[in-house]
């Protein structure tokens, strides 16, 4: 759908960066043209097509691709990152997206530049990732040891054991990872409501609960690294959720300081030929939901936590070849849902 009418446009077919034009008509923001390095990676998109929904389609969630046409339909400078999926249904990747400056044509335009981390920077971040998720069985671990030693309960050192475990087995996928190996250990048909129980038990969830009110479809799987996307999962519930949910009552009424008290609810559940994970405490903005996943964002700077929860999640989702979204969830809190790649597509 390159446009060749003008010099300009010729100069922006040639550019190798993907780039794409638009206008506003009514209330919608409508892709106009493309050049062909959009049109390489992206595949042509039918003229007068909706941003919106070609963002959705390429698997932005709705709020954010909501947010982008917004800022672009009423004039404002756009510059974020989003993860697309390509012509080739390969694993998503992270672009800039960011608006130009007025261009002189009745078209505006965007320019998608792909985000190639540098090795330091996956150096400190593999660091980061061993320390986040060894955390999780250590502190339950620990918290078992010191009962084992109050009350000479020898149930205790059966946890403590399974936490250890838990940690080799970490450190194993870290090794993994490091070497550059990404091939996942697929078993057939996993019970995904087997996984979130035993997930559940391996994080200090407090006086959370856990709630599984249908029964899961099963998947094929890695059954350790979908254990730790449940524990990512879960841990940012307990420990975002509930510290959110007393900021808010501190500000609030008295109503809002009884609802502060009450323990967190996490529900799993099916979705679309997945799943979903969703909490009743005070949600993500929307303004906020396409930086969740980023490397170290966090909400709470002073927060003991590295910021990585959420990228593992993402990393693990896009390994087993399926898509997360971030929305509200019924009761105002988060939900992440997770489908397969072949059920968005189809």
């Amino acid at each position: 759908m390159a446009n060749d009418d003008s010099d300009a446009a010729i100069s922006q077919s040639a550019l190798p960066t993907p780039l794409v034009g638009y206008q506003l008509r009514g209330d919608d923001v409508v892709v106009t043209t493309a050049n062909s390095a959009f049109e390489t990676a992206f595949g042509e998109v039918p003229s007068a097509t909706s941003l919106t929904t070609w963002l959705t389609t390429r698997g932005v969630d709705s709020a954010t691709a909501a947010d982008i046409a917004g800022s672009l339909a009423a004039e404002s400078s756009v510059d974020t990152q989003v993860r697309l999926q390509g012509t080739d249904n390969a694993t998503a990747t992270r672009y800039r997206f960011r608006s130009i400056e007025e261009t002189g044509s009745d078209d505006q335009y965007c320019l998608l530049t792909e985000q190639q981390p540098a090795s330091t920077v996956e150096i400190d971040r593999l660091a980061s990732v061993i320390s986040h998720d060894l955390r999780n069985p250590l502190d339950v671990a620990n918290a078992h040891l010191r009962e084992a030693r109050e009350t000479g309960n020898e149930e205790h050192f059966d946890q403590l054991k399974a936490s250890h475990d838990r940690m080799e087995r970490i450190i194993r996928d870290v090794l993994t990872l490091a070497r550059g190996e990404r091939a996942l250990d697929l078993t057939p048909d996993v019970d995904l409501g087997s996984v979130a129980a035993a997930a559940w038990e391996t994080v200090d969830t407090e006086a959370a609960t856990l709630t599984t009110p249908a029964p899961l479809p099963t998947l094929d799987a890695d059954p350790d690294r979908l254990t730790r996307l449940f524990e990512n999962l879960f841990r940012n519930s307990v420990e975002h959720g509930s510290a959110d949910r007393h900021i808010r009552a501190d500000d609030s009424t008295d109503q809002a300081r009884s609802d502060a008290d009450e323990p967190i609810e996490v529900r799993v559940g099916p979705v679309d030929g997945g799943f979903y994970v969703a909490d009743d405490g005070v949600g993500i903005p929307g303004e906020e939901r396409d930086r969740v996943f980023d490397p170290g964002y966090t909400t709470e700077p002073t927060s003991a936590g590295t910021g990585l929860g959420l990228t593992i999640v993402e990393e693990i989702t896009e390994a087993h070849d399926w898509t997360v979204s971030l929305t509200d969830s019924a009761a105002g809190g988060a939900r992440f849902e997770f489908r397969p790649v072949s059920a968005e597509t189809h």
